[in-house]
């Protein structure tokens, strides 16, 4: 009975096999579609409430709801621009730098619509698609306002970024991930955005943190966070976040994705134990902020990283970054001698520059990564290497140019007694805490 059943279902499969593989020609998976939609999601909620309150944490009681305001309005600003034109010109065939203007306001985007994922014949609905990298596109744009917290203009924040993310993000990001972009053709891996977002956020932030200025009172006066416990509320938000960002990028819910899932989950664990460790030999005693910091670092340096490496050497990249990131954080910073407010470019810079370049390390299958036989480490280093060179530039040169700009339009800074007053009370009119 056992051998007509199987002998039935194999001829039944032979009948079946020829329609079902005609009328599959695109296969849009429902599974797919649920996991981009929640992914999404996920990226959304590291913006708001998660990069808010962990930002909002690390600046003084005064700045609370500056900072909470700028996250929120710079995210929702992102989204908003990358509907009007940021997609098309990331996302659609244009020059190796930039794409071009066929999408604008999601023209042609319907419900009908497609887009590609990593499989050939499987597609997701464009409109999913679209959102997905909306919330990348508009939480960098949120991680640069760090840098300069406590003494920018609201407006002057808004123009900054309206110029940044138009000149440096739209182009960044069609070169690593749009398609016949510059550095995508010359074969940089970066799965979720080391490049893209982190080194691009973090060079822009170290530009403003020179051009702005130091506070008032930097290295003279406290300026300790004023609550580690949001702080750490928030580190914990951005890191289940995260999952959306990395797992989400694989577009697909398949094995990709759970590669991705884990070594999200484990290069991060293992740069807060490498912070706080090092934090121990180093500073006599480990602190919550460096074990949040530590979290931090781990899931920037994994970016690039987290859909082609093992996950022992997503370990090993962790436990290196948590320990470079310190020293970004301390010795970088006072070598560099700007008043990075929140450590942006210590921790996003630093970390994406780590994490970009050791992707084509550990990517190496006698290292557990996934790349083929033909696999070589100093050339895909040197590959690497030169897309973290050209996002450092062209950030760099981009943030320059926008903060001047900007300066002249309603200019940088707040006046002294406002920022002396904090910016809660005299750029909003509100104040985070009743005393």
């Amino acid at each position: 009975m056992k051998s007509l059943i199987k002998t039935l279902l194999g001829a039944l499969a032979l009948v079946a096999v020829p329609a079902f593989a005609q009328d599959a020609a695109v296969v849009v998976d429902k599974g797919d579609v649920a996991w981009l939609m929640t992914a999404t999601l996920l990226v959304t909620f590291m913006a708001v409430p998660g990069l808010a309150l962990f930002y909002g944490g690390l600046v003084r009681s005064k700045n609370m709801l500056s900072v909470l305001m700028q996250v929120m309005v710079v995210f929702s600003l992102g989204i908003v621009l990358w509907a009007f034109y940021g997609y098309s010109l990331a996302f659609t065939e244009g020059s190796a730098f930039i794409g071009g203007l066929n999408k604008i306001f999601l023209s042609g985007v319907t419900i009908d619509t497609l887009a590609d994922t990593f499989t050939d014949n499987v597609k997701l609905p464009e409109l999913v698609f679209v959102a997905f990298q909306a919330t990348f596109a508009a939480i960098t744009c949120a991680l640069v306002v760090g840098s300069f917290a406590e003494r920018m203009k609201f407006s002057a924040v808004l123009l900054f970024t309206i110029l940044w993310f138009t000149f440096s993000y739209l182009p960044i990001c069609h070169m690593v991930w749009g398609p016949g972009g510059y550095l995508l053709e010359d074969g940089a891996l970066d799965f979720a955005g080391g490049t893209v977002v982190h080194i691009n956020a973090g060079v822009a932030g170290l530009v403003g943190a020179y051009l702005v200025g130091k506070r008032i009172g930097f290295g003279r006066e406290s300026m300790a966070p004023h609550s580690l416990t949001l702080t750490m509320a928030g580190a914990a938000m951005l890191w289940v976040g995260w999952f959306g960002f990395n797992a989400g990028s694989n577009l697909e819910a398949t094995s990709g994705a759970a590669l991705a899932f884990i070594n999200t989950l484990v290069a991060t664990a293992a740069a807060t134990l490498g912070w706080i460790g090092a934090e121990a030999i180093f500073k006599g005693k480990p602190s919550m902020l460096g074990a949040a910091s530590g979290a931090v670092a781990g899931l920037v340096a994994i970016t690039p990283a987290c859909g082609s490496v093992g996950p022992m050497g997503a370990i090993v990249l962790g436990l290196i970054a948590g320990v470079v990131c310190l020293w970004g954080v301390n010795g970088l910073k006072h070598m560099l001698g700007a008043d990075d407010s929140l450590d942006v470019f210590g921790v996003h810079g630093v970390g994406g520059i780590l994490g970009a370049i050791l992707t084509g390390v550990f990517t190496a299958p006698s290292l557990g990564g996934t790349g083929g036989d033909d696999f070589s480490i100093a050339s895909q280093v040197w590959i690497q290497t030169k897309s973290v060179l050209i996002t450092i530039g062209w950030s760099g040169v981009v943030a320059l140019i926008s903060y001047k700009i900007v300066d002249i339009v309603v200019g940088l800074r707040v006046p002294e007694d406002e920022e002396r007053e904090g910016l809660d009370i005299t750029a909003h009119g509100e104040s985070a805490y009743k005393f």
